[in-house]
């Protein structure tokens, strides 16, 4: 993946280009040791291309650019029903040649015209997912969770959500310290998981208990350590009730969900960076055994701990016998 181009269209939402830009355009930083990327921005007609926000943009090239592009990033528009057909039928033959499709926001409703969303969950804004489910009927549109990868098929939810969605697209292709490095870069959270909660519809009503970010960050720091809800309760000084109902609320998921995203998460950086077997980095993690640590891993990541760490652990980092 090194030809990335965005589709801009008249109403383009700048923050939603400027997400994509902050990943996929950003020139190489020798310190990082990151990939960089052929970057284009094409539109249906270049030239000047209306923005949403009292801003125009000046395109040079036109849809001929997604015939070679590896990436098609979809940014989107401020009338989102409305899409130009000339960019619908471009992005529908670079997605049947192979290139990797991903939609910001409401670019997913190009996707639904073009009709790869059609058997496929995805997502959008919150706001407009029922729209997206009411228009295209065999997509299946999960409206709470914040991107979905489908594949050769990305969504994601609105705003900052392109950030994650494009964060894991690059932890997928090239690894979780690529993935780690770029976040850095930006100044945000290095993953978050796409299942999590959109937003928090309203808050915990009886707990007026200090945000949860102190036990957060002890759990990761002894993530190797066994946690129950009543532990962590304990440590946060409230019921476990209580304690569930405003983890939940912060951190838009369960205690036992988050817990194991954070020790996939430390799992990932061990597989890259040593040679450590996967019994010893099973048990530095808190999985306890190679068969836990391949359970979870594999049902977060769609590979093995073994898989992974062939296809992106440091050159000559993993002798053949500890590959295992």
């Amino acid at each position: 993946m090194r030809s990335v181009v965005a589709v801009v269209q008249d109403g383009v939402e700048p923050f939603g280009l400027g997400s994509i830009c902050e990943v996929w355009a950003e020139p190489a930083h020798p310190e990082d040791d990151c990939p960089t990327f052929e970057f284009t921005v094409c539109a249906p007609e270049p030239g000047r291309v209306r923005g949403a926000s009292g801003y125009d943009l000046v395109v040079e090239h036109g849809l001929e650019a997604l015939e070679d592009a590896d990436l098609v990033c979809v940014v989107p528009k401020r009338d989102f029903l409305v899409q130009d057909p000339r960019a619908v039928e471009a992005v529908r033959r670079a997605a049947e040649r192979g290139a990797t499709v991903f939609a910001h926001c409401t670019g997913a409703f190009l996707l639904g015209e073009a009709g790869l969303l059609d058997g496929r969950a995805c997502t959008t804004h919150w706001r407009h997912a029922a729209e997206l489910a009411e228009r295209f009927p065999l997509a299946r549109v999960d409206p709470d969770v914040l991107y979905v990868d489908a594949g050769d098929v990305l969504t994601g939810a609105g705003s900052a959500a392109g950030l994650d969605a494009s964060l894991h697209l690059l932890r997928r292709v090239f690894g979780a310290r690529v993935a780690a490095t770029t976040a850095r870069r930006m100044v945000v959270p290095p993953h978050r998981d796409g299942g999590q909660a959109q937003f928090v519809r309203t808050p915990v009503p009886d707990c007026d208990a200090e945000t949860l970010g102190p036990v957060l960050s002890w759990i990761v720091e002894h993530r190797g350590e066994e946690h129950t809800v009543e532990s962590l309760a304990r440590r946060a000084t409230m019921s476990p009730r209580t304690f569930a109902r405003r983890f939940r609320a912060e951190t838009g998921t369960t205690p036992h969900a988050w817990i194991t995203g954070r020790r996939v998460l430390r799992a990932e950086e061990l597989l890259e960076s040593t040679d450590r077997s996967v019994d010893w980095i099973a048990a530095e993690v808190g999985f306890g055994t190679a068969a836990m640590l391949r359970h979870h891993f594999t049902r977060a990541r769609s590979v093995s701990p073994q898989q992974y760490r062939r296809t992106f652990c440091s050159a000559g980092m993993v002798p053949a016998e500890r590959a295992g």
